[in-house]
């Protein structure tokens, strides 16, 4: 008579939270851009936002939403990738203009894109009531954020303050990474992100 073997169960894979990744490549990014949007550093200094939005703005978000999608997040899948994707666009528009490729747009084209960002935001915004407080707070600035700077671009005068918001922004961002990864590397709850605001 043939023996039953007792096939020993593997354990469940654990797998690493991407939405830090995701959170560092989109704040250091935008740090950077605001700064110059701020007018902290030269409208001459865009040439080396362009191969951080591809590498690190574009691409670590694009593998962060992968990553989501694999977890079964569709909120952190579709937010990564849509910014990721951004930066992309962000840097392609000034990689053909300044190659002389492309026509300069007229800076109301410009606005009109801001303010669809700004639009899909808030949307996203209004789903982060029921994520944590920490990642509320970030759509809520990045929004405003955006707003701010399709009015400059639209003869407003406020690209300066877009600029200034964007760099609370990105800090907020890549505090909110580096306590994901505080908390992931301690194996418990260092510094809570908050609760939700809806349940």
């Amino acid at each position: 008579m043939a023996q039953l073997v007792e096939v020993p169960h593997s354990a469940p894979v654990k797998l690493a939270n991407p939405g830090p990744l995701g959170l560092a490549g989109f704040g250091l990014t935008t740090c950077v851009l605001s700064a110059i949007n701020a007018g902290l550093l030269p409208h001459e200094a865009v040439p080396v936002v362009v191969p951080l939005a591809f590498a690190y703005g574009g691409v670590a978000q694009l593998i962060a939403g992968v990553l989501e999608f694999k977890t079964g997040n569709t909120f952190g899948m579709v937010a990564f990738t849509s910014y990721g994707l951004f930066w992309w666009w962000f840097a392609f528009l000034q990689w053909t203009v300044g190659a002389g490729w492309l026509k300069a747009p007229p800076a109301s084209a410009v606005a009109l894109v801001l303010l669809m960002w700004g639009i899909f935001t808030f949307l996203l915004w209004i789903v982060t009531f029921r994520a944590s407080k920490a990642v509320w707070s970030i759509f809520l600035l990045l929004w405003i954020t955006f707003f701010l700077l399709a009015a400059g671009d639209a003869g407003y005068g406020t690209g300066h303050a877009g600029g200034y918001l964007g760099l609370v922004t990105g800090a907020d961002a890549l505090l909110v990474a580096f306590i994901e990864v505080l908390n992931a590397t301690a194996g418990r709850v260092v510094i809570p992100l908050g609760e939700p605001i809806l349940r």
